[in-house]
C-alpha cells in the first residue's frame, strides 16, 4: 500500500508538472493567439466590431492580464473541462474537435504498437532460443535494419513503393471521399484499410527494438539453473521456452514499454502527416502552426496524459508480475 501512495504522488506531481509546462510552451512559440486570429479576419471586419478583440481574448482565456492570471483561469477551466474554442476550428469546441480526430489516433498507436510489442517479443524469444540457426540469423537482422529508419522515412518509402507504385494500400486519408463516419460496415471497412499502410509503418519501425531487448535478456535467461532443471524434467521444449524461460526474461521488455509508447506518440505527428491521417498528430501540427493555443493546448495535455497513464500501469504490472519491486 505504501508503494502504491508513493507513486501515486509522484504521478500526481508529474500531471501538474504536465500541465504547468502545457501552459508556458505554446506561450514561448512566436506570435500570439490573437495575431492568429485577427491574420482570418479582414481590416473591415475588424473596423465593423471593435470589440472583437476583446471577445477572443475572453474565448482564449486571458491575454490581457499577467501571466499569473492567465494561469490560474487555465487551471480553473481545466477543473471544468472547458478547454475553450478553437481558433482554426471556429466556432468548434476544442472537446469536438479532440472527440473527432482522438479515436482515429488511438485505433493507429494502440493497434500498432500492441502489434509491435507482441510480433517484436515473440521473434525474440524464438530468436534467442535459436540462437545461431537461420531464423536467428535472417529475421532478427532485417526487423534491425528496418527499425534503424525513422518512422517518418520509412513511411515516405511505403507510400511510394506499396501505395503509388503497386497499388496496395491506399495512401492518404482515414476512409474514402463520401463516406460518413459512423458504425457501418462501409465506414468501418474503409477505416480499416486505410489504417492498414500507417499500422504497417508503425510496426517496422518499433518492432525491432522489442526483438533486439527480449533476445538479449532471453538468453541470459536460457542459462539459469531453473531452465537447467525443466530440461533433466523432460519437458518439452516449447513449455520450457515460454513457461519458464520467457515468462522471466519478459520483466525486461515490459519495463521499457512505457517508453517506447513515449516514443510512438511523439512520432505519430509524423506518421499522420505523412499519410494525410485525419488524427491528433496531424491536428496537432496545423494547430500549432496556425497559433491555435487552446487546441495545441489540449492536444499536447492530451498526449502527456497518455504517456503518463502508460507509465503509472506499468508500475502497477511490475507489482503484480514482480512483487519484488515494493520493497525498492
Amino acid at each position: 500500500m505504501r508503494f502504491f501512495a508513493r507513486r501515486l504522488a509522484f504521478y500526481a506531481f508529474a500531471v501538474w508538472v504536465a500541465l504547468t509546462l502545457n501552459f508556458l510552451l505554446p506561450r514561448l512559440m512566436p506570435g500570439s493567439p490573437i495575431g492568429g486570429v485577427l491574420q482570418r479576419l479582414s481590416p473591415s471586419q475588424i473596423q465593423a466590431n471593435p470589440g472583437i478583440i476583446k471577445t477572443y481574448q475572453a474565448l482564449l482565456g486571458g491575454g490581457s492580464g499577467s501571466i499569473w492570471h492567465d494561469y490560474v483561469v487555465y487551471l480553473h477551466r481545466l477543473a471544468h473541462l472547458d478547454f475553450g474554442v478553437s481558433t482554426s476550428n471556429y466556432p468548434s469546441h476544442v472537446s469536438a474537435v479532440i472527440g473527432r480526430v482522438l479515436p482515429y489516433s488511438i485505433f493507429l498507436v494502440g493497434v500498432a504498437f500492441i502489434l509491435s510489442f507482441v510480433l517484436g517479443t515473440a521473434i525474440g524469444m524464438v530468436a534467442a532460443w535459436r540462437r545461431g540457426g537461420g531464423f536467428d540469423s535472417v529475421i532478427v537482422p532485417v526487423f534491425m535494419a528496418l527499425s534503424a529508419f525513422p518512422a517518418f522515412f520509412t513511411g515516405l518509402v511505403a507510400v511510394y513503393v506499396l501505395g503509388l507504385k503497386l497499388h496496395w494500400f491506399p495512401i492518404q486519408h482515414a476512409y474514402d471521399s463520401g463516406l460518413v463516419p459512423g458504425f457501418n460496415w462501409a465506414f468501418l471497412t474503409s477505416a480499416l484499410r486505410h489504417s492498414e499502410l500507417p499500422i504497417l509503418v508503425i510496426v517496422a519501425a518499433y518492432a525491432g527494438g522489442w526483438v533486439l531487448n527480449m533476445r538479449t535478456v532471453m538468453i541470459n535467461t536460457v542459462g539459469e539453473d531453473y531452465v537447467a532443471m525443466a530440461h533433466a524434467k523432460g519437458l518439452r521444449d516449447r513449455r520450457v521456452m515460454t513457461r519458464y524461460a520467457a515468462r522471466n526474461a519478459i520483466l525486461p521488455p515490459l519495463n521499457g514499454f512505457a517508453a517506447q509508447f513515449a516514443g510512438a506518440v511523439g512520432g505519430l505527428v509524423f506518421i499522420e502527416y505523412v499519410f494525410s491521417y485525419p488524427g491528433a498528430g496531424l491536428t496537432l501540427q496545423q494547430a500549432a502552426l496556425g497559433n491555435d493555443y487552446p487546441l495545441t493546448q489540449a492536444l499536447l495535455l492530451v498526449f502527456a496524459l497518455c504517456v503518463i497513464a502508460a507509465n503509472f500501469v506499468m508500475d502497477l504490472l511490475n507489482v503484480l508480475l514482480d512483487p519484488r519491486v515494493r520493497t525498492g
